[in-house]
């Protein structure tokens, strides 16, 4: 009997272990109430579709029939997407970490019908090797236990869920008693800030460049950080950013098309490991400048773009070529040879918020390269999601794919990192809807309206989201667009709240910059000197413009605001509550210079603006 039930999933991931001989369940009371019922533990397996090693496992486990009688019998399966259902995940990887530190995809969890974690690992091979033992082996000790020992696996569950609630409850505590008028531990000083940059200094791979050994991440957050560092005058940082940068683009990370692939599998930046996440290559256009930025620009473009706009999760490590699956073959071939094979599949998820994390390098990049067409892509994609995943400006759909949407609610990344990408093509294009938008996303995000997953919340093991190498973190960018919403507002209580949201965070950052770069880098915005350039300019082809939006290019630092419009979007904004741009659509072709949102006298020249953007202030 086959009782696989993913046939009619939204998610590619599910879908592609729809024929599996696994009686396959969705994630749901409904799963967990039939182990209750049976009295079986239940396996969660978790990946994503274009994970080579949940392929690798899926081929030599979940199609064994064997393998698949053993799972009906004993257990309850669920098959579970980290793109679709990220709060499952993050609740997983925190259980995990408490049997093993090799944390990956996909992961083999075992949890008891509470939903409470008592065994997890990640691959197992058909076959023990060395120390590592067989997905058969593993399955058989999990039902010894469960059967002879049920104290010890009672025993375990309990522990894993009380230190989940014990971190979680802690992590709202500080974040509480870190308000800035709550007496709180606060954001690290701009001193402590900039010592991380020594320390990296130290951890740096002078051999090969960038940071740690094998397997190798490009860490797009972390190099964010330096940048903002950089910016803010650090030396060092800029040089640890170039070395690094100059290390990624010139290995096999990189493909010809621009694309950067997920890792490399050695110390070097070689033998990549072919899979091409969107989150990885929209968080690089937020730093790479030139024919770097075009390159990775042109793969969204080319290669994860769907007809709407919007783009897709990712691209596969693996192709079908002569009749079998092979990891990375496609990608070693010339660029102009890959035309004649079917190039590796699609994942096809929307994501809310990698679309908007994907807006916002779109718009970082076009800004410094001064690439229109980065800015149009961004338009295209944030129209493409506000159609498709938003109601009355609230976000109602975090995936979504061409078979349906999901029921997966969404998360405070896909508020966050939309927020923060809309808030940025606004600023970008004078285009108030994106900023009116972010605020209703803001609000919504800053309320704590997001539901809480039913079996997570039951069992009490739901954590948040929980800090990331490759993805900026939803709420550091939700707090990054509160903090722009003050500026653009003057609402003080906003920019408390962007505080309150990273204070823990930083201070944690300070001595683990890895999964907390991008709390660092907004913590150092959040001290600097606050300065607002805005640009009024009906016409922004005219040469005097010309020339002031190019010294504005370079105007971006920790604590900047930059803002380009019209004067009639300058009244619209005004008109919305923006009160930063009240009065200001008096003049044409000039540029405000502004500290705390008082402004000198209106620069009407490249010239002039130059003298005012080198002032310093504080």
């Amino acid at each position: 009997m086959n009782d696989n039930r993913l046939g009619t999933a939204v998610s590619p991931y599910l879908r592609q272990h729809a024929d599996n001989p696994v009686d396959w369940r969705e994630w749901g009371a409904d799963a967990f109430a039939e182990a209750r019922e049976r009295d079986v533990p239940v396996l969660v397996s978790i990946g994503y579709a274009t994970c080579h090693w949940c392929h690798v496992m899926a081929r030599e486990s979940f199609s064994d029939p064997e393998i698949g009688a053993m799972l009906r019998q004993d257990f309850v399966a669920v098959k579970v997407d980290r793109e679709e259902r990220p709060d499952v995940d993050s609740s997983a990887m925190a259980a995990a970490s408490a049997f093993t530190g090799q944390l990956g995809w996909p992961l083999t969890v075992f949890m008891t019908p509470d939903a409470q974690v008592f065994y997890a690992g990640t691959y197992y091979p058909p076959q023990p090797v060395g120390e590592h033992p067989s997905f058969r082996q593993v399955t058989a000790a999990v039902l010894d236990a469960w059967r002879d020992r049920r104290h010890e696996v009672d025993a375990n569950a309990a522990a894993v869920a009380g230190a989940i609630r014990q971190g979680a409850a802690a992590d709202a505590a500080t974040a509480q008693a870190a308000q800035p008028d709550g007496g709180g531990a606060g954001l690290p000083s701009v001193d402590a800030i900039h010592g991380v940059v020594a320390d990296l200094e130290r951890a740096e791979d002078v051999t090969y460049g960038g940071f740690g050994g094998a397997p190798k991440f490009p860490n797009a957050p972390l190099l964010e950080f330096l940048g903002d560092a950089a910016a803010d005058g650090d030396v060092a940082a800029g040089a640890l950013l170039a070395r690094a940068l100059d290390a990624i683009a010139g290995s096999e990370l990189t493909d010809a098309d621009g694309g950067v692939f997920r890792y490399a599998t050695r110390r070097d930046w070689s033998v990549p490991h072919y899979e091409r996440m969107l989150y990885d290559n929209a968080g690089l256009l937020a730093v790479v400048d030139g024919d770097r930025a075009r390159g990775i620009a042109d793969f969204l473009r080319d290669t994860l773009r769907q007809s709407d706009g919007a783009f897709v999760a990712a691209q596969d490590s693996e192709s079908t070529i002569d009749g079998r699956r092979v990891e990375g073959e496609w990608y070693r071939l010339p660029v102009d040879e890959r035309g004649r094979l079917d190039p590796p599949p699609l994942d096809d998820q929307v994501l809310t918020g990698w679309n908007g994390l994907a807006i916002r390098g779109l718009v970082l990049a076009g800004i410094r390269t001064g690439d229109d067409e980065m800015i149009a892509l961004a338009r295209a994609a944030a129209d493409a999601v506000i159609d498709g995943h938003l109601r009355d400006g609230h976000v109602v759909v975090r995936s979504s794919t061409p078979r349906g949407v999901s029921a997966a609610p969404p998360t405070v990344e896909d508020l966050g990192l939309l927020a923060e990408g809309l808030l940025e093509l606004a600023l970008a294009t004078g285009e108030l809807r994106y900023a009116t938008t972010a605020r209703t996303l803001v609000d919504d995000g800053l309320s704590g309206a997001l539901d809480v997953d039913p079996v997570l919340a039951a069992a009490g093991t739901a954590t948040g989201e929980q800090p990331q190498t490759a993805l900026r973190s939803g709420t550091v960018a939700l707090a990054a667009a509160a903090a722009l919403l003050a500026t653009l507002t003057g609402d003080h209580e906003a920019r408390r709240a962007a505080e309150r949201l990273i204070a823990e965070r930083a201070q944690t950052g300070v001595e683990q910059p890895l999964g907390h770069a991008d709390a660092l880098g907004l913590a150092l915005a959040l001290q600097r000197p606050s300065r607002e350039v805005v640009v009024v300019a009906d016409e922004r082809a005219d040469a005097t413009v010309a020339g002031m939006l190019a010294a504005v290019r370079t105007a971006r630092r920790p604590g900047t605001l930059v803002a380009v419009l019209t004067r009639a979007q300058a009244a619209e904004w005004a008109a919305a509550g923006f009160s930063l741009f009240e009065g200001r659509d008096a003049l044409d072709g000039v540029t405000y210079v502004c500290h705390d949102r008082v402004c000198a006298l209106p620069a009407r020249n490249a010239d002039d603006l130059a003298g005012q953007l080198a002032l310093r202030h504080g």
